[in-house]
């Protein structure tokens, strides 16, 4: 296994529009994450991921960008920005910027020029297509709802965006593109920036001829997924490589929906040739969020188990993990898997924790955050959300106040709410009206209440992170051999972490009842040193362990 600093670190993500606002206009900014870094210094957090911080109408929250070398008014300044990344340096936090690059905004200036004329110099920068039998070019439809296509009045042609009408798909296919993605991403890693997330990555590379592909029961369009991993991807995330990343030592995670294990074994190889791990979806779509999203279904442990084993043992020293939950873009994991409590909260974090790969934290999380009860559609500020319940709701397809409680269970708007820093008004968030609305439980989840509570969800946190990056453990949590253990049990996760004479054994029960579980005879044994529980005392290792509703404890054994 060859060691790497990015496979020892943990990478706090933040949305910064929710994270803190240092002057009073209910929008986070630069300054207010700068003012913060202490905070993540003291939570033990070595990486910040940071959603897109450029220039934007926000159409997307950011995600639509206008200018790739400037910051957004809201946000700040590029001083701003540099100052951030001075001070967090200073503190030995590494800052790793989010790389949209399957698109652009339609303001951008590249597809304004796109746009003007068919002959234009940069016609070829985006994807154009002629009307087919009137309608058009194909069935794909957008992850926003509605068609993958805008019809563009000025030139008589359609243009492919895969997301919103407001967010053109850029064409890879063309070298200038390329040389102009590479050229923007050398200047950010000039600045002194320790990395890339790479925004739906895996769509780049469309599938040749753009054809149709089937409509699922009950859509009105295909699932523009169809774009994931296309024909040329790796050939140019490879260039990429060449000319960009394998300069500077960076940290690069790609957002790869739709990756299956042997394309993340290309996508994250161990050889270095294109990035360094990937996010895939596939455990947090068990409830059936990759077929259908707007559902209450609740994940399975057994199948959660056996998906999260399946990335464990086959990326195994061919290619390494991102293990996550929560992100800008999924509900509060512990509304999801737990009860909203701090004891499932703990649980949670344990199972994932101590797994092979890269922890991420999404900004909250380490507080025991939980899901926000919106309300009505129009308390919603997510574009996903607002469009899906109109367009199904209008369409006949479901009853509105059905469709409501499952967006208010899976809507992305779960994880956007302002942190909550302090119970005063806003939560400390905002001297102003929050763009989107605060949590109401703000007076029992804060920084402030927990930071004064040895017992509480954040200093759990500190201790998951403490024993991965700097404990006697360190090596085997980090680089350690991965078994799973009871792959049936509806309620008990368990699984063993070995590195040469080093095995530690995982004990976390998902549930909210009382368990005895029969552990596999030798995977006890003697017991050596208890790393961590969320109880007073570890369940007693026998052979029958007793566990309590949301227990967990690390032995070394």
């Amino acid at each position: 296994m060859k060691k790497a600093w990015w496979k020892e670190s943990v990478v706090y993500q933040i949305y910064p529009r929710s994270f803190c606002d240092s002057n009073g206009d209910g929008i986070g900014d630069l300054k207010g994450i700068t003012g913060k870094l202490d905070y993540l210094q003291k939570l033990g957090i070595n990486v910040i991921w940071m959603s897109p911080v450029y220039k934007s109408p926000n159409d997307d929250n950011g995600y639509d960008i206008a200018d790739y070398q400037a910051i957004m008014d809201e946000f700040g300044t590029m001083e701003d920005f540099d100052e951030l990344l001075l001070e967090a340096h200073q503190r030995g936090i590494r800052i790793v910027m989010d790389l949209v690059v399957n698109h652009t905004s339609d303001e951008h200036a590249w597809f304004m020029e796109s746009r003007s004329s068919k002959d234009n110099d940069k016609r070829d920068y985006y994807i154009w297509r002629d009307a087919k039998d009137g309608k058009e070019p194909n069935n794909w439809g957008s992850c926003f709802s509605g068609s993958a296509w805008e019809w563009d009045e000025t030139t008589r042609m359609y243009y492919l965006h895969c997301f919103s009408k407001k967010q053109p798909d850029l064409n890879w296919d063309n070298p200038e593109v390329r040389d102009k993605v590479f050229e923007m991403m050398t200047w950010w890693c000039e600045k002194g920036i320790d990395g890339f997330r790479m925004d739906v990555i895996s769509m780049i590379s469309k599938p040749a001829g753009l054809p149709d592909a089937p409509i699922a029961e009950g859509a009105l369009y295909a699932d523009c997924m169809v774009t994931c991993n296309g024909p040329h991807v790796h050939e140019y995330l490879q260039e990429m490589n060449r000319r960009v990343l394998s300069k500077y030592d960076i940290m690069t995670v790609g957002e790869t929906a739709g990756v299956t294990i042997e394309e993340a074994k290309k996508y994250a190889n161990s050889d270095g040739t294109e990035l360094n791990m990937v996010f895939q979806f596939e455990h947090v779509g068990l409830d059936g969020g990759l077929a259908d999203k707007w559902k209450k279904d609740k994940i399975s442990l057994p199948a959660l188990k056996e998906n999260l084993t399946k990335w464990q043992k086959e990326l195994a020293d061919v290619a390494w993990n991102s293990i996550f939950f929560c992100n800008h873009d999924q509900p509060r994991v512990v509304s999801r898997l737990g009860d909203d409590s701090p004891v499932s909260a703990k649980c949670i974090a344990t199972m994932l924790h101590m797994m092979q790969g890269t922890p991420y934290v999404y900004q909250g999380e380490e507080l025991g955050m939980t899901n926000c009860p919106f309300g009505p559609i129009e308390n919603y500020r997510d574009i996903e959300s607002i469009n899906a319940y109109h367009e199904l709701t209008e369409a006949g397809l479901r009853q509105p106040e059905e469709l409501l409680e499952c967006i208010a269970y899976k809507s992305r708007d779960n994880a956007r709410t302002p942190m909550q820093w302090d119970d005063s008004e806003n939560a400390g968030f905002s001297t102003g009206k929050p763009w989107i609305m605060v949590n109401p439980n703000y007076r029992e989840i804060n920084v402030e209440k927990e930071l004064a509570d040895e017992d509480s969800v954040f200093y759990f946190y500190q201790k998951l992170i403490s024993l991965r990056r700097r404990s006697q453990w360190s090596d085997v949590i980090v680089y350690g051999d991965y078994e799973l253990l009871l792959p049936e049990d509806e309620a008990v996760f368990a699984y063993t972490r070995k590195l040469g004479e080093q095995k530690l054994l995982v004990l976390c029960n998902l549930s909210d009842k009382d368990v005895t579980v029969a552990l596999p005879e030798g995977a006890a044994g003697e017991v050596k040193a208890i790393l961590i529980t969320n109880t007073a005392e570890a369940p007693e290792l026998a052979e029958k362990v007793k566990m309590t509703k949301w227990q967990c404890a690390v032995y070394e054994v």
